[in-house]
């Protein structure tokens, strides 16, 4: 079974101000903010919804194809996906464009300061997702808003079922056109302040939503996940974490392990416990894409989670 996996790749500018914002920022003079900081500590990383969450799923061991348009920067990028075998073949070059880049940089009291460069993001609509043969489910993650309500309406033709992950590119869709997405697609996946954002912009609750899907998920970080269906509300817990190093990609990592329970054929509250401890794994260390995991470690880490075994 394969997952076509619709979404950004990015380049992760993460840097350290080894300061406080606030020392800096005269508040009376924020309308004419002027500000250099000197930021000593500086790494790159891989990243992007499609990237990360085509990573994950590839860690579980399921057959992920992500579909992205990128830069004439993304040689390093390429050369990733080949080390790890994840699949080329949705990836689309747009010549005299970068790829996506965020550069974060954090300060002392984990505040943080993001810009983030489009780049080939803008051109996602050149992909289409009859481009890629023998694809059984999908995922419409952020992206660029054409190419996201292009290749959900294109799922929907082709009788694919996929998860709607608006995420952080839900600010650029109107209630009306969220509402398309709903009708669209099988299963809704937010957190919880993306959750209550749709609610308010759509006027309809999660139970509400959830009848017109075969699920609705919510994360709601250290308090675990919520998944509603059209007949029961089951609250996943969160797993437990050997450190906390970097939240930054475990939304991603959540819903590579949505889409590996969904193409195993698992319950529901099985595929919430996998994608739980997906996210506990992500958290663990630096980066989106820098964590790894045997059949066998996976494996034993559900088992000490929720008692019961389970089968990658």
């Amino acid at each position: 079974m394969r997952a076509l996996i619709c979404g950004s790749y990015a380049y992760d500018n993460i840097m350290v101000f080894h300061d406080r914002f606030k020392n800096h920022i005269l508040p009376d003079k924020v309308h004419m903010l002027n500000v250099s900081f000197l930021v000593p500590t500086m790494r790159k990383e891989f990243g992007g919804c499609a990237g990360n969450i085509a990573y994950n799923l590839n860690l579980l061991g399921a057959s992920a194809v992500p579909m992205a348009t990128v830069g004439n920067d993304f040689a390093p990028y390429a050369d990733w996906m080949h080390q790890n075998n994840i699949s080329m073949e949705g990836i689309t070059e747009i010549k005299d464009t970068f790829t996506g880049q965020a550069f974060i940089t954090t300060d002392m009291d984990d505040n943080q300061i993001t810009a983030f460069h489009p780049g080939a993001m803008g051109y996602s609509q050149r992909n289409h997702i009859f481009d890629v043969n023998d694809v059984q489910i999908g995922i419409v993650s952020p992206d660029g808003k054409e190419g996201m309500m292009q290749h959900a309406e294109e799922f929907a033709a082709a009788d694919i079922p996929f998860i709607f992950d608006p995420g952080q590119g839900l600010p650029m869709f109107e209630g009306d056109e969220l509402q398309t997405f709903i009708e669209q697609a099988s299963w809704l996946a937010s957190n919880d302040y993306e959750s209550e954002l749709i609610q308010e912009k759509t006027g309809m609750s999660l139970e509400q939503i959830a009848q017109n899907l075969d699920a609705v998920v919510v994360t709601k970080g250290v308090q675990g996940s919520t998944i509603i269906s059209q007949d029961q509300k089951i609250d996943i817990p969160a797993s437990k974490t050997r450190k906390t190093s970097d939240p930054t990609g475990c939304g991603d990592a959540y819903r590579a392990g949505l889409l590996y329970g969904l193409m195993r054929g698992f319950g529901w509250r099985t595929i919430g416990q996998v994608a739980s401890l997906m996210g506990a794994i992500k958290i663990e260390c630096d980066g989106t894409q820098n964590h790894s995991f045997s059949q066998g470690e996976f494996e034993a880490r559900y088992l000490e989670n929720f008692g019961e075994a389970i089968s990658l």
